[in-house]
């Protein structure tokens, strides 16, 4: 048990201190937007473009393990859209919005720090093949389900058109594919290059967490808590069951390869749940609660599966 609190009382620690450094402001809140944009739009693509050049990723791109963690995401998708129109009398749209929330998670910010921390540096070809498309795929499905659902939506054509712009133009996606065709062409780095994506690519736990922490204190707790409480569940701890049943029990995975894709699926739900909400205008306070208590209650879901994860 020690060793599950020291692994991740230093990521909460960081995210402790943006909160508070914002909330008794000793750093602007205004400045939390923009330390986000840079480690999303900047170190992270350095990082991953770094990864992906010195990694494997031809030997890491297990299907064993990207194929549950997807089918794990679109099940809590389904079961998001269900609950929220059952349960709480949501509107098509919104429904689509609450589904998002409970599948799409927060690989970057919390995901990497966390796992890497854990697991070491051997998890991360792995990690980045399932986030090398995890914006990719989500994004696209979220888009299309809310266009198909909700009754003022724009046409089809232009949902589609929309979610190829978005993804066309995303910088994790664009450091992910530079980095493979370095590493497929066989570049080697020179000494200036290595360096510098070595320092960029160090920056972007401690601005991550800092920023997650900051951004915070944007989201407060309203009347449907209950709503986010349930949504934070479905992807704090349904999604990582049914990767660990299929992954491990079905698919016969090892545990200790398997276990990266489950505790990547067990972070919570990613600021883009936030993003996407506000885009579309439906169950906005709702995304903002889903992340505010998935990401506070995970610190205790995380130790859990860590925990189970090492029996």
């Amino acid at each position: 048990m020690l060793a599950i609190v020291n692994v991740i009382a230093p990521i909460f620690a960081l995210i402790g201190l943006g909160y508070c450094a914002v909330r008794f402001k000793l750093f602007p809140a205004s400045g939390i937007d923009s330390l986000i944009a840079f480690v999303n739009n900047f170190a992270t693509p350095c990082l991953l473009f770094y990864s992906m050049v010195t990694s494997d990723f031809r030997a890491a791109f297990n299907l064993a393990i990207i194929g549950p963690y997807y089918f794990g995401a679109f099940v809590c998708f389904a079961v998001g859209i269900f609950v929220a129109m059952r349960f709480y009398g949501n509107t098509k749209g919104e429904g689509v919005s609450s589904g998002f929330s409970a599948m799409f998670t927060n690989t970057v910010l919390v995901g990497l720090p966390i796992v890497a921390r854990a697991y070491g540096e051997g998890a991360m070809p792995v990690l980045f093949s399932i986030i090398g498309v995890h914006g990719a795929i989500l994004i696209t499905a979220g888009m299309l389900t809310m266009e198909l659902m909700r009754r003022d939506g724009r046409p089809l054509g232009e949902a589609l058109l929309i979610a190829a712009r978005r993804i066309a133009l995303n910088p994790l996606l664009w450091g992910i594919a530079l980095g493979l065709i370095a590493n497929f062409m066989g570049l080697t780095l020179i000494e200036p290059v290595d360096a510098f994506l070595t320092m960029m690519a160090s920056a972007v736990v401690p601005a991550a967490l800092f920023g997650i922490g900051g951004a915070l204190n944007e989201y407060k707790l309203s009347e449907n808590w209950s709503q986010a409480l349930v949504l934070s569940l479905t992807k704090l701890v349904l999604h990582p069951a049914i990767c660990y049943v299929l992954m491990v029990w079905l698919l016969r995975v090892p545990l200790e390869t398997a276990r990266y894709g489950i505790l990547l699926s067990a972070m919570p739900a990613g600021i883009n749940s936030y993003v996407f909400a506000t885009y579309y205008n439906r169950g906005v306070s709702v995304a903002a609660n889903t992340i505010l208590i998935g990401t506070v209650g995970s610190a205790l879901t995380i130790a859990m599966w860590l925990y189970l994860l090492s029996l």
